[in-house]
């Protein structure tokens, strides 16, 4: 079920714990764990399986990872984890879900959780037609996130095979909510897409990026010159001198515009090629 071990050394027990669940995260692992550094001491990846570079970004930043490919996650799977892979009681630990419903703007929300008072508190994924999370055996619930105290991991160990969370101990600050799915809000993904663009059209610009300096010109210059060369069939009726002159020159102004375009896109493609050979040398190089 789980698999993997952190020595500590003498670094003292964290105060807040974030242990992030998922698999095949490589497009997000390193923008999360570096912004979940900054709210708190510790960040665990509990690897679901990936077959991509996940594990090895997450490693690269020195972030302990542990493996569960159980089918179903649950709080007392979770409550274990950590104690088997050897690492010390945090003050305060939360276990969130990372999936494609969840995204990068959520992890403050997230985090904010740490700062709650609950000894446990554990959010279900179920169905509508399900009955209240209260009511549902913690050993088989399928766990959203959970967010316990050193107590609380305890309370969820000892936790019988039937126990749901009316089963825990009457001392224990315990909040059990069901799931629910984020609601779509169009405004809000929509500024957010603009933002994202508009920091890539100021990476292409701070970069120099070809597809910058020699694709949007010659983008202007091919859309230019079909406009011109309508223009030129409309208005010169005879071949003369200066109709050829003009001929010409639209002529000159699209295929400069195409090539600049085409050779935009080359150079765009060849530093695709060329970073991910890079890549490729740098992993076979650490692997040796």
């Amino acid at each position: 079920m789980i698999a993997g071990s952190v020595r500590r050394g003498n670094v003292p027990a964290p105060r807040h714990r974030l242990v992030l669940i998922g698999s095949n995260l490589e497009l997000r692992i390193v923008s999360i764990i570096v912004r979940a550094r900054e709210s708190v001491d510790e960040v665990v990846l509990l690897d679901r399986g990936s077959t991509d570079a996940t594990v090895e970004l997450a490693e690269r930043l020195a972030c302990p990872v542990l493996t569960h490919t159980e089918e179903h996650i649950t709080g007392a799977s979770l409550a274990s984890v950590l104690k088997e892979a050897g690492l010390d009681d945090a003050e305060r630990t939360l276990f969130l879900r990372v999936n494609d419903a969840w995204r990068l703007r959520d992890l403050p929300l997230s985090i904010n959780r740490l700062h709650e008072r609950w000894d446990v508190h554990v959010s279900i994924v179920l169905d509508e037609d399900e009955g209240p999370p209260e009511d549902v055996v913690l050993l088989d619930a399928d766990i959203q996130h959970l967010q316990v105290t050193p107590t609380g991991f305890q309370a969820l160990a000892s936790l019988g095979p039937l126990g749901t969370a009316m089963d825990l101990p009457e001392g224990l600050e315990v909040r059990v909510s069901r799931h629910l799915a984020r609601p779509s809000v169009h405004q809000a993904e929509s500024l957010a897409s603009a933002s994202r663009m508009a920091q890539m059209f100021y990476w292409m610009l701070e970069s120099k990026h070809p597809l910058m300096l020699i694709g949007l010109p010659g983008l202007v210059l091919f859309v230019l010159g079909i406009q011109l060369s309508g223009n030129v069939i409309d208005q010169f009726k005879e071949l003369n001198s200066t109709s050829l002159g003009v001929t010409l020159a639209t002529v000159a102004v699209t295929l400069v515009g195409l090539f600049a375009l085409m050779t935009a896109i080359l150079l765009w493609i060849m530093e695709k090629q060329v970073a991910s050979l890079h890549h490729q040398v740098e992993n076979e190089g650490g692997v040796a």
